[in-house]
């Protein structure tokens, strides 16, 4: 099968998203499918090999193909979606699979016999989520315009209608979509993944219990409900991988850390705040704790819509994990079984889940133990195995 990926981003991006792309469409042509992702380039100089910067081994099914625009951001907006546009259009192409919604759209508006079979990839409802976004990010970003909502939501109503095979992340999703514009068939729940990871290496005896969180570090994701944790919390040390120099959520990290007299005493630091690692280095610093942290606070994105890569990848990683107990959350993890539960937001009961298992180093075992075996249904193969029954579908509908 020929399949075309269409991701509106430069590559490869120091982000979640990247990792995801990159890693799903290697694990698609993986399983013999010849794939094309089109991309915009990358803006380092010189340009990064993306197999080399996420860590993944090249393959001769896989073609990254980076997309040169020019203009300001609407000029190179419309540059990337004419040229997939015509791509999709020229012959030879099976599938298109795409998580933007803005090409998927302008593929919706085609004759089905004059266009491939299109496969979305649903992320969260694009009204709801543009909705949300200015109050959960803050400024610069502003609340769109009932014009911009109307006109997403059409899109949304859309894509679900004549996509020939629709892909959520998570049930909750999928449910909310079919509730908002009906019923339709050939609906897949394919929640992301991660690559298996590599034993951790002992940590010296007597060394304190040490707490992770991995991932971006706006509000939402909850990383300032684990520092206010951490600091209810004396005899654990804290671990934060992540932080964009150029983003103002670092620095807003960083100084509540220090009001909370977590950084700034030298030797006596309780946090580390390691900044952007590699994506191949992040397993290895998750696997220098014992407990990870997954605190999204509740909101429509986290509750419904998410599927974070760091939650399999803290399964990979066989840690006890700690987190919200939210419903996109407990489409993965069960309390007291694969994982520890807590409200979000409430970093009391954060703080208290961590110093439970702190203190009892068989609960940790037991749970990271269940939280490993669990991750095999979550690897970037299974992902690709469940999408290829998408692809199947839409070719034959």
């Amino acid at each position: 099968m020929n399949i075309l990926s269409f991701a509106d981003t430069r590559f490869p991006i120091e982000r979640a998203n990247g990792v995801q792309t990159m890693a799903t469409c290697r694990a698609v042509a993986a399983r013999g499918h010849h794939v094309t992702l089109l991309v915009r380039p990358d803006s380092a100089t010189p340009p990064r090999d993306p197999f080399r910067f996420y860590g993944v081994a090249s393959t001769p099914t896989l073609t990254i193909d980076a997309i040169p625009t020019a203009g300001g951001a609407t000029g190179r907006r419309v540059g990337m979606l004419w040229a997939a546009l015509r791509r999709a259009l020229a012959g030879g192409i099976d599938v298109v699979y795409t998580r933007d919604l803005g090409l998927a759209a302008l593929l919706a508006r085609v004759p089905p016999s004059r266009r491939p079979r299109l496969v979305y990839e649903s992320h969260g409802i694009a009204p709801v989520v543009s909705a949300s976004m200015p109050a959960l990010l803050g400024p610069p970003h502003r609340t769109p315009s009932p014009r911009k909502i109307a006109r997403l939501d059409r899109r949304e109503a859309l894509v679900w209608r004549r996509a020939d095979a629709y892909v959520t992340i998570t049930q909750t999703l999928a449910d909310d979509l079919a509730a908002r514009y009906g019923a339709r068939d050939r609906v897949w729940v394919v929640p992301d993944g991660a690559a298996p990871s590599p034993p951790a290496a002992a940590r010296p005896a007597g060394a304190r219990v040490r707490a992770a969180y991995a991932g971006h570090l706006y509000p939402w994701k909850g990383v300032d409900v684990f520092l206010h944790a951490l600091a209810a919390a004396p005899e654990i040390d804290g671990l934060v991988i992540g932080g964009h120099p150029g983003e103002a959520d670092l620095s807003r990290v960083t100084a509540l850390a220090r009001s909370l007299e977590l950084m700034g005493r030298g030797e006596h630091d309780r946090l580390t705040i390691s900044g952007l690692l590699p994506p191949p280095a992040v397993a290895a610093a998750l696997g220098s704790a014992e407990i990870l942290v997954l605190p999204n606070t509740a909101t429509a994105i986290s509750e419904r819509y998410t599927s974070p890569l760091k939650l399999f990848e803290y399964l990979a990683r066989g840690g006890a994990i700690v987190a919200s107990d939210l419903p996109a959350i407990r489409e993965v993890l069960t309390h007291d079984v694969t994982a520890w539960l807590v409200p979000p937001g409430d970093a009391a009961a954060l703080a208290a889940a961590c110093s439970t298992l702190a203190a009892d180093p068989a609960r940790r075992r037991r749970l990271g133990e269940a939280a490993l075996a669990l991750s095999a249904q979550y690897t970037w193969d299974r992902r690709a195995d469940r999408l290829e029954r998408a692809f199947e579908a839409a070719v034959s509908a």
